[in-house]
């Protein structure tokens, strides 16, 4: 048991957790959080406290931010905003096929020059040795240049999901897992590219999610499978196994209507209704 806080280094960006040490940040205070760069800002969003979790693995606050601190941040972001329309206005005149996601941006430190790390999509591999140089000169610091897959952009730009949230990669995805077309099929989903297809124009990870109780429910009744109901002889339309019911249309008047899954399935109502022991 031990005590953590979340912090957020862009706003509704991705959280970090981290174990407050003897510092009580509150919610809107700047604090300093241990990177592999140096300390950096972030905004503190979930106040410290309490929690029943093992905290010992969370890395440590580094402090509160000073004034010191924050003009640096704001220093670093000027910085970072400056390489950003410097990127995107070499690409134009060298005429690249890319389009800049985002800008990471390191200030000099002892022994260390600054360095700006430019992170880019592109339909193909692109030959871009002419831009590093030109962008390195333009902003007189070393420049790297990295493409980014589909599933990272959306990560790294974020956005809003079909479902009315963020983006759950820009969110508390760690690490993306393998998504395939047989899981929607799975979950009666429509196979419309459309509908279960992310803002990264990949399937959606939210497939996974759900998709080991679809796996498991070998005792639903198959879709278009004929059930007896408590109103009568009835066709399985869809199944909802996360609630145990499924949709069944009724043969006679051809209404529809949500039933448990032990109204329709013999095996299950004979679980259901077996004595105690």
């Amino acid at each position: 048991m031990g005590m953590l806080c979340a912090v957020s280094f862009n706003r509704y960006g991705r959280l970090y957790y981290l174990d407050p040490g003897e510092f009580r940040p509150r919610v809107g205070d700047r604090v300093l959080v241990p990177t592999d760069d140096g300390p950096e800002v972030a905004e503190c969003v979930w106040a410290a406290q309490w929690v029943s979790e093992d905290t010992d693995g969370f890395p440590k606050l580094a402090g509160l931010a000073q004034e010191d601190d924050l003009r640096r941040d704001e220093l670093l972001r000027r910085r970072k905003a400056e390489t950003k329309v410097a990127a995107k206005r070499l690409i134009r005149e060298h005429g690249l096929p890319m389009k800049v996601v985002a800008v990471d941006h390191v200030l000099a430190a002892e022994g260390a020059g600054e360095r700006s790390t430019v992170y880019f999509t592109a339909p193909h591999r692109v030959d871009f040795r002419s831009l590093v140089r030109d962008l390195g000169a333009t902003l007189r610091c070393r420049v790297e240049l990295r493409q980014l897959s589909a599933r990272d952009s959306a990560r790294v730009q974020g956005g809003i999901g079909s479902c009315g949230r963020d983006l759950c990669c820009a969110t508390f995805l760690n690490d993306f897992e393998p998504v395939t077309i047989r899981m929607a099929k799975d979950q009666d989903l429509p196979l419309n590219p459309l509908r279960i297809s992310g803002a990264c124009g990949r399937l959606m990870c939210c497939l996974k999610y759900e998709h080991p109780l679809y796996a498991a429910s070998s005792d639903y009744p198959a879709s278009g499978q004929r059930v007896e109901t408590p109103d009568g002889l009835g066709k399985v339309v869809s199944r909802h196994p996360p609630s145990e019911t499924v949709t069944v249309r009724s043969i006679s008047d051809g209404s529809t209507k949500r039933c448990a899954l032990s109204d329709v399935c013999g095996p299950r109502r004979a679980y259901d209704d077996r004595p105690p022991a």
